[in-house]
């Protein structure tokens, strides 16, 4: 096989994928905005279950539902003919997932969960069958042919059955107003949790902070920003900030003056200098300092001074 057939192979594929998706989006309508604000307003939890490679792809469903605020559990539909059953309770829905939906394990669960109560909606290429039939919503994937060569193993259903469980996933989240605070709650740990949890309070040595009065001189300055390590040191008078002295500051100044040392600061500053809150999360900080050019930012909290962030300070805490 030569890398022209290759290349034929990889087209095809996107075609017939991309071929599902825009079939897809065509049944969409509004019994799916009803779907949604179903599951958005159920007392329990989204179990998500199938057979085969749907089940593989509804592990990942269920995963990111409850990363994404929405409580799921995934069970296997073998599992659940085999005693696990008892884990859904009315309060729950299942999501079952079947390209067929004709199944004998599926017929029989359906049946099971029938005689429970429990509500179905089922993510099937087969409107018309035993599961489709048996559902209190339907999520129709038209898959008229799989990219296998051979139209027998599960891809383009797969791919498409994948792409549902993210966009009912996204949907309610939009509803819950899922925002970053509430996905950092759910995601403490990891270089993700870092970002979503670290705030510029937490990177500050507010014991050590660089500052000197309006009044100060330009040695007091160069003293200040030569101890503090800082790159910088903040300007306050009656110990709010009226602007910063940086080292780039004091090499321009040592260039234009030849007496520079007994200049008083209040000449020299940079006035309203840029300023966040105790509170803002560290990547945000770092967005402040990319977007401006610059590499430190004055921090306050109930509007008095408190810290120096150095753009290092985020960078050795792996932001």
């Amino acid at each position: 096989m030569n890398n022209k057939n290759i290349n034929q192979i990889v087209n095809q594929v996107v075609d017939i994928q991309l071929d599902a998706i825009e079939k897809l989006k065509e049944t969409f309508d509004n019994n799916f905005d009803d779907i949604i604000k179903f599951l958005s307003k159920i007392n329990g939890r989204i179990v998500v279950s199938g057979i085969g490679k749907s089940a593989i792809i509804g592990m990942k469903i269920s995963s990111t539902l409850n990363s994404t605020g929405t409580p799921s559990i995934f069970m296997h539909g073998s599992d659940a003919l085999h005693g696990d059953l008892g884990a859904i309770t009315k309060d729950d829905v299942l999501i079952y997932i079947s390209k067929s939906g004709s199944n004998s394990d599926t017929v029989d669960l359906v049946n099971s969960l029938k005689k429970n109560g429990v509500d179905i909606v089922s993510i099937t290429a087969n409107k018309d069958s035993y599961l489709a039939k048996n559902s209190r919503h339907i999520i129709h994937t038209p898959i008229h042919v799989e990219a296998c060569p051979n139209n027998l193993a599960p891809t383009t259903s797969t791919g498409i059955q994948l792409l549902v469980g993210d966009i009912i996933a996204i949907c309610l989240m939009s509803l819950k107003n899922f925002d970053k605070i509430s996905f950092a709650k759910l995601h403490p740990s990891g270089s993700l949790g870092k970002k979503l949890t670290t705030t510029v309070e937490d990177l500050i040595d507010t014991q050590h902070a660089p500052f000197i009065d309006l009044q100060s001189k330009f040695s007091d300055a160069i003293n200040e920003i030569s101890n503090k390590m800082l790159g910088a040191t903040a300007v306050l008078e009656n110990n709010k900030v009226v602007g910063i002295i940086t080292d780039g500051d004091v090499r321009r100044i040592l260039e234009k003056n030849t007496d520079p040392l007994n200049i008083t600061v209040s000449n020299i500053i940079s006035r309203n200098p840029k300023t966040v809150k105790h509170s803002l999360l560290a990547i945000d900080a770092l967005q402040i300092m990319n977007k401006n050019k610059i590499t430190n930012l004055i921090v306050t909290k109930d509007n008095n001074y408190i810290g120096m962030l150095h753009i290092h300070d985020l960078i050795n805490a792996g932001l």
